[in-house]
């Protein structure tokens, strides 16, 4: 009998593309999702790009009684768990909103999978728990600090979930590291739609490109990098979901732990040549100014992916270029349907 995995946040960027992959390798998946920083749309076009369709709750994981009838309702076998608040700015502004809300509902769908038996849980955590004083490449044993409450949350689940392992020892859980997700899927009918000026540096670039924004700000032009602006490790985010499923169907075939790793290319880029990337595949070029640094921003981050390679068996395939190809799809399928 095929696995029934719960995504939590399922039809946001990173779980959406997630759902997709399950799917298609033959999971039967069920969906979590308030819908505050997704759309329901996203059902549809999720179960136009597998044929397959999947049990969907619109509900919010604060309210525990209507995440314990899930349970009730299906055998659920996994939790992969991306729903939170994501955004670093608004969570220095707005700090209480995150702890509660990030904290409080991964405590609420602990209790209740502790009360039905279920005990494999891939966690979607953050490059940002390594803080801004490790040399890169990151790796997995680093010290870890962070810059933001929203990154606080992170560390903290990631503790808290070490903690649970411990006290319950047939428990398993996998924390990825991400670095930057980016792209969209090769359909071109789901990829990251944020609301206003997007925060992530790719959805800005592809909203510049497709006309909806003016032109991109280059926050930094005077780091100690190649050509001055900030490096960071880009993954597609089809590579990505593809990691949370090597690491559940680890959890599926492991003696129980608490194990983390890191998810990116390996490969650092920078946002000048990221552009350059972007504009080769619209075929137009994208206005940029360089405007001063954002405070708390690094020259480079990149990720160390040996542990990920070697026990996941963790490998990127989708490079720049198909990054940048499939956000111009992307980018004119929302401009296109008005999204």
């Amino acid at each position: 009998m095929n696995k029934t995995i719960l995504v939590t946040g399922g039809m946001g960027y990173i779980g959406s593309h997630t759902v997709v992959e399950l799917l298609n390798k033959g999971y039967e998946v069920v969906v979590i999702d308030n819908l505050s920083n997704s759309k329901i749309s996203v059902v549809g076009r999720v179960e136009e790009i597998t044929s397959k369709s999947f049990k969907f709750y619109e509900l919010d994981l604060l309210d525990k009684p209507a995440v314990d009838e899930v349970f009730a309702e299906n055998k659920i076998d996994a939790v992969i768990h991306f729903a939170g608040f994501k955004a670093v700015g608004e969570s220095v502004a707005e700090p209480l909103k995150y702890y509660h809300n990030n904290i409080v509902s991964t405590l609420n769908l602990l209790d209740v999978m502790q009360k039905f038996d279920c005990k494999n849980f891939v966690f979607s955590s953050s490059a940002t728990v390594y803080g801004m004083n490790n040399p890169v490449p990151f790796i997995e044993y680093m010290p870890l600090s962070t810059t933001s409450p929203y990154g606080a949350t992170k560390l903290m689940l990631e503790n808290i979930l070490r903690d649970f392992q411990c006290a319950n020892l047939s428990f398993n859980v996998s924390c990825l590291r991400y670095f930057n997700p980016v792209g969209a899927h090769e359909s071109g009918i789901i990829g990251e739609d944020p609301e206003g000026i997007p925060n992530n540096l790719m959805p800005y670039i592809g909203q510049v490109g497709s006309g909806k924004l003016k032109e991109l700000s280059v926050f930094g032009g005077d780091y100690e990098t190649a050509d001055g602006t900030g490096v960071r490790d880009y993954i597609h985010v089809v590579d990505l979901a593809n990691g949370h499923i090597l690491a559940l169907e680890k959890l599926f075939k492991t003696q129980p732990s608490w194990e983390a790793y890191n998810i990116g290319s390996g490969k650092g880029s920078s946002v000048i040549e990221l552009v350059k990337a972007y504009e080769k595949a619209l075929g137009k070029s994208i206005p940029y100014k360089v405007v001063a640094r954002r405070q708390g921003d690094v020259a480079e981050m990149c990720a160390d992916v040996t542990k990920a390679k070697k026990e996941l068996g963790f490998e990127t395939v989708k490079m720049i270029e198909d990054i940048c190809k499939d956000m111009v799809r992307w980018q004119s399928f929302v401009k296109d349907n008005n999204i």
